[in-house]
């Protein structure tokens, strides 16, 4: 398989994940700007999510930019990503409908961590068929802040039994982090 049909694919079904978030926004039953400030924790979670996609979808076309051949391990890695971003409008539901109550938000948080988990096992699996000495694996090195992220995500989760402001102050800081597309593979691949 070309990366062109595994980046088309994964695109559709990003897109689509945004489609579904945006879909579950829904108007106020009111007219007065309290009851628009009642949406304000769906609308919250909302912004969050939908950058989070964002990030994601920049950095996969990043990391997918430096692959040379796909294979069935590439593909299924690929596949496990899409899904537990496919999870993302339920858990921003969740959370933004429950105003971040502990259970929701600590789900929120697992929802950010799972796609993580994949993203890397992901790019290892590319730099597996890449070689040690490939683009990505000289881009991510021990690759400190995408293992940080995970660590970041957990806490968020495991702290929003306790705090759930505390937790999503955690998830906005990680998003933050990566808001920026990773430049250690744009910066890898202009010095080649």
């Amino acid at each position: 398989m070309e990366k062109d049909r595994l980046l088309a694919f994964s695109d559709g079904v990003i897109a689509i994940i945004i489609t579904i978030m945006v879909l579950e926004l829904k108007a106020p039953h009111g007219t007065d700007w309290s009851d628009l400030a009642k949406l304000a924790p769906g609308f919250f979670s909302y912004v969050l999510s939908f950058a989070f996609v964002a990030i994601y979808w920049n950095n996969h076309h990043h990391l997918l930019y430096t692959l040379t051949r796909v294979n069935g391990t590439i593909l299924w890695a690929n596949t496990h990503l899409l899904f537990w971003l496919s999870l993302i409008p339920f858990a921003t539901a969740w959370a933004g409908e429950n105003q971040f109550a502990p259970v929701p938000t600590a789900v929120y948080g697992i929802a950010f961590l799972m796609p993580g988990c994949a993203y890397y096992l992901l790019a290892r699996a590319i730099m597996r068929v890449e070689g040690p000495d490939s683009t990505l694996a000289r881009a991510l090195g021990r690759d400190l802040k995408g293992k940080g992220s995970l660590v970041l995500y957990a806490a968020g989760a495991a702290l929003a039994f306790l705090a759930p402001w505390l937790a999503l102050a955690i998830y906005v800081a990680v998003a933050l982090m990566w808001l920026v597309p990773d430049r250690r593979i744009e910066r890898t691949v202009a010095a080649k």
